[in-house]
């Protein structure tokens, strides 16, 4: 007598009233040309280019200029690790180095450099049609905070 072979049983299909599954909010798609991979670097190249127009024209060193105020000076007091970016910003764009350089060193030498590298390459890789996360890892980011309490400690000591 032969012997009955016995299979897994099947998933049950779903029902017609069960509602369809969840999509990750991460992968909702754009509408044509803004799911290109260059459109987010580009339109943060064009706020950014945006910004230093009203700056070129906006002396943050003058008081009663329509720029925001820093709100950790704000609240404390104290210069942040970015306090000063602004009036760099603008020394920079009028060509006056030295002043640059005292309203924020740290930000000047080691900021700038890394937002060219990320930014350059984030539009290089959008424009080659593929999408950049830069990973930083758990060793970068205790090395940026570190760097950054230590420029907000050694700047508020010196006064």
């Amino acid at each position: 007598m032969p012997r009955a072979t016995s299979r897994p049983p099947s998933p049950p299909s779903p029902s017609p009233s069960s509602p369809p599954p969840r999509r990750s909010s991460r992968s909702l798609p754009l509408p044509g040309w803004l799911s290109h991979p260059a459109v987010p670097p580009l339109a943060v190249l064009g706020a950014g280019l945006a910004g230093g127009v009203h700056l070129w024209h906006t002396d943050p060193h003058q008081g009663g200029q329509l720029l925001p105020r820093c709100p950790f000076n704000w609240a404390t007091g104290l210069l942040c690790p970015a306090c000063g970016g602004t009036r760099m910003a603008y020394d920079l764009m009028h060509g006056d180095f030295a002043a640059a350089f005292h309203d924020n060193a740290a930000l000047l030498l080691l900021g700038m450099p890394l937002g060219a590298y990320l930014g350059g390459r984030w539009l290089y890789e959008g424009v080659r049609g593929r999408r950049w996360k830069p990973r930083i890892g758990t060793a970068g980011t205790a090395v940026v905070l570190g760097l950054a309490v230590l420029w907000t400690v050694v700047r508020n000591l010196t006064g």
